[in-house]
């Protein structure tokens, strides 16, 4: 089955200059904010770069999974269950945040990290996912 496609929109800087500079990250989202709000279950599409000192420290999250997929680099992720590792390019990672994880990712060593990142609702209705216990499985 074919579709069609309805609309075309582009990623926007979610930062003013554009590139990763002095220590900030640098994100392009097309999903989550601007024209294109609410494709539910869909939260966030956005891709970013980063290198050290920048990176997301101890963060939370709850009611939702995180798709991540390194393109170049080495991202550093653990979390409060135990679990952490390295993801390297060509790494997936998919995290349940379900009921809440506290998580932090940052580069791993002093190359920029680039990645692809989606955030994807959970359901409350189909088996309580928004309440079922934090997970990840690295690929």
């Amino acid at each position: 089955m074919l579709r069609t496609v309805e609309k075309l929109i582009e990623a926007k800087d979610q930062n003013a200059s554009g590139k990763a500079k002095n220590g900030q990250a640098m994100f392009r989202s097309s999903i989550g904010g601007g024209k294109c709000r609410f494709v539910d279950p869909f939260l966030v599409l956005h891709e970013g770069r980063f290198a050290q000192p920048s990176g997301f420290p101890d963060h939370a999250h709850r009611g939702f999974e995180t798709i991540t997929y390194v393109l170049e680099g080495e991202l550093s992720h653990e979390d409060f269950t135990g679990g952490k590792g390295i993801l390297h390019a060509g790494d997936l990672q998919w995290m349940t945040a379900g009921r809440g994880v506290m998580h932090s990712e940052v580069p791993h060593g002093k190359k920029e990290v680039h990645l692809i990142q989606i955030w994807v609702n959970l359901q409350a209705e189909v088996g309580k996912a928004q309440h079922a216990a934090p997970n990840h499985c690295p690929a």
